[in-house]
């Protein structure tokens, strides 16, 4: 689920409460070490922030995104990119000569999805999402 700016906690208390419904136990309900079939994780702000959270996955795609790019201030915590970070990975894909006519999203995430590493990732975001697939298939 892709967050972006809905209550965190609500919606995920909302995801947990589909599942039980559905009689599904999920990663939070079985807590520490017991047995579960659903996760349920969010996106926080949006997806994109996973992308800024791997800033060698996104130079593999556009070499001309410069490695120190995770380093600058506004882009060390993916997950609090302020002002849409679809938006801002527009705005740093296009600064460097990238879709001057806008970010056709769904093809940047595959092209940049293929050079991620899920282990060097600093989103915390996708740190937990990782985790969680980790666990379901432990």
């Amino acid at each position: 689920m892709d967050l972006d700016s809905a209550d965190c906690v609500d919606s995920k208390d909302r995801l947990e409460n589909i599942a039980s419904r559905a009689g599904l136990i999920t990663k939070s309900m079985a807590g520490r070490g017991g047995s579960f079939k659903v996760i349920n994780r969010l996106a926080i702000e949006e997806l994109e922030a996973w992308f800024f959270g791997d800033v060698k996955a996104l130079a593999g795609a556009y070499p001309r995104i410069p490695l120190s790019l995770g380093r600058r201030a506004r882009y060390r915590d993916p997950d609090a990119i302020r002002g849409g970070t679809w938006e801002a990975l527009e705005r740093v894909l296009q600064n460097r000569g990238y879709y001057p006519g806008g970010l056709p999203k769904v093809a940047a995430a595959r092209e940049i999805s293929l050079h991620m590493d899920p282990q060097r990732n600093r989103s915390k975001s996708f740190q937990v999402f990782r985790d969680g697939l980790l666990a379901i298939v432990a």
